[in-house]
């Protein structure tokens, strides 16, 4: 069922984003060579418990504020003292917080050091993606305009768009329907069901996961979380929460001012 929020909800929901957006201006300058992922993870806590709120990731056992996912990790890698951010990595920090019962959701992925010119292109991009699905994402459209919006750009520059992971409805529980694929079916030509349209008072986290080679991923054998992709090629992962409204659609996660690594 998806729920559309009140003006009241709105707010709250806005209230947790900013912060969030707060929290990235200051960590993404702490994510460099020979940190651990355990360190980012701890200062992300720490951030969050001083400014009243907790990690909405809690709310899903996951064990940590942040997820963390470096190189040909897509999402949900662990923070351990035993990795070590290296130069030239892509190190994607998915973020979430829980402020007073209000959900947001966030990701960046940070360009470490010496990267490569095939990682920055495959960064850039994903952010156009990014930016194509919010564009689309306004009430009277159908959210698989969002999916369309994602895959075309992706598609184009020969990227694979990871299938089995999306983006959904957020604010007031981490998941919410709907659910918001960044492609329109399965690569076996299976579609993704429901196609609502979108509606003011919706609240989205859009994020496309795009990989520089196939879309196929797995669970990684020594987690149970951290999803890594297939063939070993590294991917990009990029999100924001907007909320929708009649007449504008409003990025609430949106931080103009992060280092140009990020």
């Amino acid at each position: 069922m998806i729920r559309l929020k009140n003006e009241k909800e709105i707010d709250g929901i806005r209230k947790s984003c900013h912060l969030l957006a707060d929290l990235f201006r200051t960590v993404v300058p702490m994510v460099k060579p020979g940190v651990s992922t355990k360190e980012i993870d701890t200062w992300c806590f720490e951030f969050m418990k001083d400014h009243g709120g907790s990690p909405a990731w809690y709310k899903e056992d996951f064990p940590g504020a942040a997820c963390i996912s470096i190189n040909d990790e897509v999402i949900h890698g662990v923070p351990s003292k035993k990795r070590i951010v290296r130069d030239g990595d892509l190190v994607s920090l998915d973020i979430g917080i829980d402020l007073n019962g209000y959900i947001s959701d966030s990701t960046h992925t940070v360009m470490v050091g010496n990267v490569r010119p095939e990682y920055k292109k495959l960064v850039r991009v994903t952010r156009e993606c990014l930016n194509a699905g919010i564009q689309a994402c306004v009430a009277g459209n159908r959210i698989k305009d969002i999916s369309k919006a994602v895959f075309d750009i992706a598609d184009k520059a020969g990227y694979g768009v990871v299938y089995d992971y999306c983006g959904h409805g957020v604010g007031l529980d981490v998941h919410e329907d709907p659910s918001i694929p960044n492609c329109l079916s399965y690569p076996d030509g299976r579609g993704y069901g429901a196609n609502p349209r979108i509606q003011a008072g919706m609240v989205l986290a859009i994020e496309p996961m795009i990989n520089l080679g196939t879309p196929d991923v797995y669970i990684a054998d020594d987690s149970d979380w951290t999803v890594v992709t297939a063939d070993g090629k590294w991917s990009c992962h990029e999100e924001h929460t907007v909320a929708v409204f009649a007449d504008h659609t409003e990025v609430l996660t949106e931080c103009l001012d992060l280092p140009p690594n990020c």
